[in-house]
């Protein structure tokens, strides 16, 4: 098992890594819509935090050796599900054609009052 760290996507904001490696599988942690240049979240409307988060995985995905096209499962949180559509044009926009499983879940709050929060995995 390797944990995987970049610069290039926020420090972690518990203790946890930003991503495992185990075998040829990556794990990343949620990521939350956080500058990892000021540490804070970004602001501006939903699509704005959306793209930060997907800017915060590529980062970590590419750190840990894959991308969005080996993702196999994605885990969506979102504080407003009437985001839902919003977000899918977005996750579009990052995936293509590929598409992996994903589950989107409704929460109440999210770390730092994000709007979206999400994580994946993805082989190498």
């Amino acid at each position: 098992m390797d944990y995987v760290a970049t610069e290039k996507a926020p420090k972690a904001i518990g203790p946890y890594s930003q991503a495992v490696r185990a075998g040829s599988v990556l794990y990343a942690s949620g990521q939350i819509p956080i500058d990892p240049a000021t540490g804070e979240l970004v602001g501006g409307d939903f699509a704005t935090q959306a793209r930060r988060v997907f800017a915060n995985l590529a980062a970590v995905l590419e750190a840990g050796g894959t991308d969005f096209q080996h993702v196999v499962k994605a885990t969506v949180y979102l504080t407003s599900l009437g985001d839902f559509q919003t977000l899918n044009g977005i996750y579009a926009e990052q995936f293509g054609d590929h598409k992996p499983a994903r589950s989107t879940v409704g929460v109440a709050q999210l770390p730092k009052g994000a709007t979206v929060e999400i994580d994946v995995v993805a082989v190498l």
